[in-house]
């Protein structure tokens, strides 16, 4: 017995001690300048010898060093050689909802039913997820914490990389609603053949319907003159008054046409699309109709055996091509999300410009969730979310953060995985 509670308690102290993460920092104590670095604000531009000023968590001075820079009152820090970006933006995602998928009691990403739009992955967020402090390392400052199931999965917020509680790392609440439109063809997998076989969805206009009903019955909620309150209902008002964003995830070319033309008819006002490659094969219709797109991750294997094996390394310029406001975002293993940076770099390198790169998870990304007020890029008067790297961020080899700010706050980078990368190096003898 004794030798089982000593067990106990050494396994409780080696959780305490290396399963934590960083420890929560304070608010920002005084005005800081960065000095010297090449700043990427986020809009296309870059000014090569920079001076980013801010303080009380909002930017103050965004200007070229050469010339006469005011540091009367700041804490400067020299970057000379080093980059400066806004920080990155991760849209659609399961952060601090899901921990391991594969135990049922460490994801909450998700709700039994079809409806339920008044589920808020808010207040589910963990700010204690080990995924966090993993995101910031890369530069991914913001994400969209979403839920995923049933036919209207619920609100999602954008949080910050940051804090104790979800009440400290909100950062923009309740400001979207995520529909799943059903798919036309069902796939599924055929262990007799061993392949992915396609078959028609008999259900899909009848689920079209009480897609339709759902969105009728919110607009006659909100039209009652006296009403019982229906929370679920309640939580859909925000579509029509246009304070919340549609996220409308489909799979095929027909299901995005179908699903945004449901939307309008029923006076949603602001919608973007969730889909892959094809958007692609809409883009026109999506142009026309001011609305853009998220795509999932470049590093990933085509949907279909007959598509270009680059397809999804090239998508992000076609869609740029054509016009579109494309925001990058992940899919599968939750853990991937930190490679964000990286994913718009494998798109430079099938032809984007750089800038334009950036901008897919900076400023578009900003717009899209409809946080562009606040984030996406280095002007005067937004929020000091941002950070520094000793080389190009979009590159895997040279993105080495040396400093993160969020609101101005200077967040902890050491994670995880550095202490991992640690141990074992000191245990085969790579690092004293």
């Amino acid at each position: 017995m004794k030798k089982f509670i000593y067990t106990l308690l050494i396994a409780f102290i080696s959780g305490s001690v290396f399963g934590q993460v960083p420890v929560p920092v304070g608010e920002q104590q005084g005005p800081i300048m960065l000095i010297g670095g090449v700043a990427h604000l986020g809009n296309g531009q870059v000014i090569q010898n920079s001076a980013i000023g801010f303080d009380s968590g909002k930017i103050t001075q965004v200007a070229d060093a050469s010339g006469n820079v005011n540091t009367d009152g700041f804490t400067v820090i020299r970057i000379d050689g080093k980059h400066v970006y806004p920080g990155f933006i991760l849209p659609n995602s399961q952060v601090g909802l899901q921990e391991v998928s594969s135990i049922r009691a460490m994801s909450d990403n998700s709700e039994e039913g079809d409806f339920n739009p008044s589920v808020r992955s808010l207040i589910s967020y963990n700010t204690d997820s080990e995924y966090i402090a993993t995101f910031r390392y890369n530069g991914v400052l913001l994400a969209e914490s979403t839920p995923t199931s049933g036919r209207i999965s619920g609100t999602s917020s954008v949080m910050e990389m940051e804090g104790w509680n979800w009440e400290d790392a909100a950062h923009t609440v309740d400001m979207g609603m995520h529909v799943n439109w059903p798919s036309k063809m069902n796939r599924r997998f055929d262990f007799a053949t061993f392949s992915v076989k396609t078959e028609p969805n008999k259900n899909y206009d009848k689920q079209v319907v009480e897609l339709e009903s759902y969105f009728k019955d919110a607009q006659s909620y909100a039209e009652a003159p006296s009403k019982t309150t229906n929370l679920k209902l309640e939580a859909m008002q925000g579509l029509f008054d246009g304070s919340k964003t549609l996220f409308l995830h489909a799979g095929g070319a027909k299901e995005i046409v179908e699903s945004v033309k449901l939307a309008q008819d029923n006076n949603v006002q602001k919608i973007v699309v969730v889909a892959s490659g094809s958007a692609l094969m809409v883009a026109s219709f999506l142009k026309d109709n001011n609305i853009g797109v998220i795509i999932p991750p470049t590093h990933r294997l085509p949907e279909r055996q007959h598509s270009d094996v680059y397809g999804p390394y090239k998508l992000p310029k076609q869609l740029f091509d054509a016009g579109l406001t494309v925001g990058l975002s992940h899919s599968g293993m939750l853990g991937h999300a930190r490679n964000l940076p990286f994913f718009a770099g494998t798109a430079v390198a099938y032809g984007l410009d750089k800038e334009e790169a950036l901008k897919m998870i900076t400023s578009n990304t900003a717009k899209l969730l409809g946080i562009d007020d606040r984030v996406g890029t280095l002007e005067v008067g937004k929020d000091a979310t941002l950070f520094v790297s000793e080389g190009d961020a979009l590159d895997m080899r040279t993105n080495i953060i040396s400093h993160a700010f969020i609101s101005g706050k200077q967040v902890t980078l050491y994670n995880k995985q550095q202490e991992l990368y640690e141990r074992y190096s000191r245990k085969y003898g790579h690092i004293d």
